[in-house]
């Protein structure tokens, strides 16, 4: 990809009116953190950017009013409290700020008066905390299509696509149709005159399609001449009425909204002119993204390689939302959000074959990104047909961190399907038995899923569908669950879907249904989330700490006991002899947006005497070695020996710790690390020859723990193993440029090895 720098950037977003306006922390204003040992992200010691360097906050003069302002900056609603006294810890560097006096209505904590920057006669012993309200403000951190509206906007809420074609009215979704927008709670139609593309494709990108294409107006004029000459015709009638018309409407073309365009609601001189003299509605043709259309309106399956598309969305609860990655220089990356706006997020989605973006959001609020941070201070002015088209810098600014991490939310059609599945019986809207539409004999009916093989991956589907995010458990017995009476027979079976469908109706099925459990308690359910965590290997520490070790038998019994070694070692002559074990660190990540937490409580969790600890998940890493055609020679396998933050990044406080039978988990921007030298650290390699071999590590291997994103639970290596020593190398994560296009064809043989 070819990136020029910006001229003139911000003048031109000036310029462009679209410069972000809803950030809590906009352009020019000084950023502001909580940090120390709180576990919570709405309290800790109140810290300051400037020149480049974190400072603290005296507690001199400092009351609820100045906590407030903070507060608010943060993007929290308000202030609880504050602490004096370095509560939360003493900070390092300078204190920024000595005597802080606010009106309570100032916007940021440096509009307020103080001493100035670095004049301070206090130490870090005064260092101030702040306890915010944990309510977010609306709008926090994101631009929004509401949030970006004028006065007029607020009134243009809606826009429709009225079908007139038969084939038109069959297609699910509606792509080609009279243009409808609903203006102060009333639906009205669009005069023709004056219409461009450019009008089209902001309707187009508001209603989730990429582009548009033009429409043969020929037979809309035809249908429309017949009507007028009707005079029992509504449409005759509503025509002679000015309430039934937007005037005139002139889009650039690259809005997010068309509330943002030139629109002239009445006509221009006095009420009795027609509106649409000798005019009549306007007319779109919408081209659907490639998930979106097929002529029966499912969405093709096949989808273009990450390879190829050089873009990607991570992280989202719902479809056409994401953190943005782009592909640069054969490595996966994120995207810096300074400048970050509705107009260059838009771009994005109709790559990726949504709409326009209704939202552009800052601050990694859909979870940070772990490796470079390729682009900042992109700025594209809505024409661009690729991403890559735009201007930005190549090299992060100084500030971008993974929590400057951008992302966004695009407009999708209404394909429908959120209408055809259900849950009942809940002690909330996310969680319930599944009901299902589906046609028999012709006939649309409503009726439960059969629990057989019903798993995380058909969950996921269903949450997805609903719009209530990931699915947090799959649940196989629901008989504490009533569901609807007229619903209660089983309608499908054999339900198996690959995660990425946008409904359970496409996923693959039994055509007679068979159910081993009939109905009743044995139905599906799922329980939905919106955020989930996302665990993601550390691939190059594995790759750097790889050694091999002839470890005496002696040393391993506890290892022995918990099936660390291969079967071999179940007939040797203990303690006398060795095995040759393959050792490495690894360092897991919990990306997502939410703690990892083992599946069971406590209760469950069960105790090993040799090694002394509890094992709350007693299987949650493979460890294999496979010949480069996919055969497995050599295994090994690790409970959570210990599932706890070893370490966070500053500023974030450690949550889980196992020491005391202490809570075990992985907290959201944490890492669990397993160093090379604690007992099954290891793949036992004592009968595996000579030669080429994949390495290979899968966390959390059979998804029992609910994940935002499972295609990066798998890492891989190349290993070359000649007898007496070992290299790894070409480490990689499951959904790395690499993973797809080295191992694409691999990846297969490898599943289908696996399963």
């Amino acid at each position: 990809m070819t990136w020029s720098p910006p001229a003139t950037l911000f003048l031109f977003l000036l310029l462009l009116g679209q410069a972000p306006l809803h950030s809590s922390q906009a352009p020019g204003t000084k950023k502001l953190r909580l940090v120390g040992p709180a576990s919570r992200p709405e309290e800790g010691r109140l810290e300051v950017l400037h020149q480049g360097q974190w400072g603290t906050v005296c507690d001199d003069d400092f009351t609820l009013q100045e906590a407030t302002v903070a507060c608010r900056q943060l993007g929290f609603e308000s202030a609880l409290t504050w602490a004096h006294s370095a509560k939360y810890g003493q900070g390092e560097g300078p204190i920024w700020l000595d005597n802080v006096r606010c009106l309570g209505t100032e916007s940021t904590l440096d509009q307020c008066k103080s001493n100035g920057w670095g004049v301070s006669d206090c130490s870090h012993s005064e260092d101030v905390g702040v306890v915010c309200h944990p309510q977010r403000q609306r709008g926090f951190l994101s631009e929004r299509v509401s949030n970006a509206l004028g006065p007029l906007g607020r009134r243009l809420e809606e826009v429709r696509l009225k079908p007139v074609l038969a084939s038109a009215k069959r297609h699910s979704p509606v792509i080609e149709g009279v243009v409808e927008v609903r203006y102060e709670g009333h639906w009205r139609q669009v005069c023709d005159q004056g219409w461009t593309m450019n009008n089209s494709r902001v309707v187009c990108g508001m209603l989730g399609f990429p582009s548009q294409v033009p429409v043969n107006s020929y037979y809309y004029r035809k249908v429309w001449n017949l009507k007028m000459k009707d005079p029992k015709s509504r449409l005759k009638n509503l025509v002679n009425k000015n309430s039934f018309w937007i005037h005139r409407v002139n889009c650039l073309g690259t809005e997010p909204h068309l509330a943002n365009c030139q629109v002239q609601v009445a006509p221009g001189q006095g009420k009795l002119r027609p509106a649409c003299p000798g005019g009549m509605h306007a007319v779109v043709s919408c081209v659907p993204g490639p998930r979106f259309y097929s002529p029966k309106g499912k969405p093709q399956h096949k989808e273009p390689r990450a390879v190829e598309l050089k873009l990607r969305l991570r992280s989202g609860a719902q479809v056409g939302e994401g953190r943005v990655e782009v592909l640069v220089n054969r490595q996966w990356g994120t995207i810096c959000d300074h400048r970050w706006n509705l107009i260059s997020a838009s771009v994005v989605c109709r790559q990726l074959g949504f709409g326009s973006a209704r939202e552009a959001l800052f601050g990694a609020q859909l979870g940070q990104g772990l490796g470079p941070i390729h682009l900042s201070e992109v700025h594209c002015r809505g024409y661009e047909q690729t991403f890559s088209d735009c201007l930005a810098l190549e090299r992060p600014q100084h500030g971008c961190q993974h929590e400057n991490d951008a992302a966004v939310r695009c407009n999708i059609p209404d394909m429908g399907f959120q209408n055809q599945v259900r849950l009942a019986g809940g002690r909330s809207r996310e969680e319930g038995v599944v009901e299902v539409q589906v046609e028999v004999n012709g006939v649309r009916r409503w009726g439960t899923v059969c629990s057989d093989h019903w798993e995380l991956s058909e969950a996921m589907v269903v949450c997805r569908q609903l719009g209530l995010g990931f699915a947090n458990f799959a649940i196989k017995d629901t008989w504490y669950w009533q569901g609807t009476p007229e619903a209660g027979e089983v309608v499908m079976s054999g339900v198996h879907c690959s995660g990425t469908e946008l409904a359970l109706q496409q996923c693959q099925r039994h055509g007679p249904v068979h159910c081993s459990h009939g109905t009743g308690r044995f139905s599906a359910g799922v329980s939905c989330t919106n955020s989930a965590p996302d665990l993601v290997m550390n691939a190059q520490l594995v790759q750097e700490t790889a050694y091999l070790e002839d470890r005496p038998l002696s040393l391993l019994y506890c290892a022995h006991e918990e099936k660390c070694l291969s079967q071999s070692a179940d007939h040797m002559d203990w303690p006398y002899g060795h095995r040759r074990l393959l050792r490495f660190s690894s360092q897991i990540y919990n990306l997502g947006r939410a703690d990892f937490r083992p599946k069971t409580g406590r209760h469950s969790w069960i105790w090993h005497q040799c090694h002394r600890h509890y094992h709350s998940i007693e299987v949650f890493t493979h460890y294999d070695l496979l010949t480069l055609n996919g055969s497995k020679v050599a295994q090994g396998h690790k409970a959570s020996f210990c599932l706890e933050d070893t370490n966070c990044p500053t500023g974030l406080q450690r949550r889980y710790a196992c020491a005391n039978f202490g809570e075990q988990g992985v907290t959201v921007g944490c890492w669990d690390t397993y160093r090379h030298d604690i007992d099954c650290q290891w793949v036992d390699i004592t009968d595996v020859s000579p030669g080429d071999y994949i390495f290979q590590v899968v966390v959390n291997p059979t998804n029992d723990v609910a994940e935002s994103d499972f295609s990066n639970n798998m890492m891989r290596c190349r290993c070359k193993y000649d007898g007496q020593r070992v290299w790894l190398h070409n480490c990689h994560t499951g959904d790395s440029y690499r993973a797809n296009a080295e191992f694409f064809l691999e990846q297969e043989r490898l599943r289908n090895n696996l399963i």
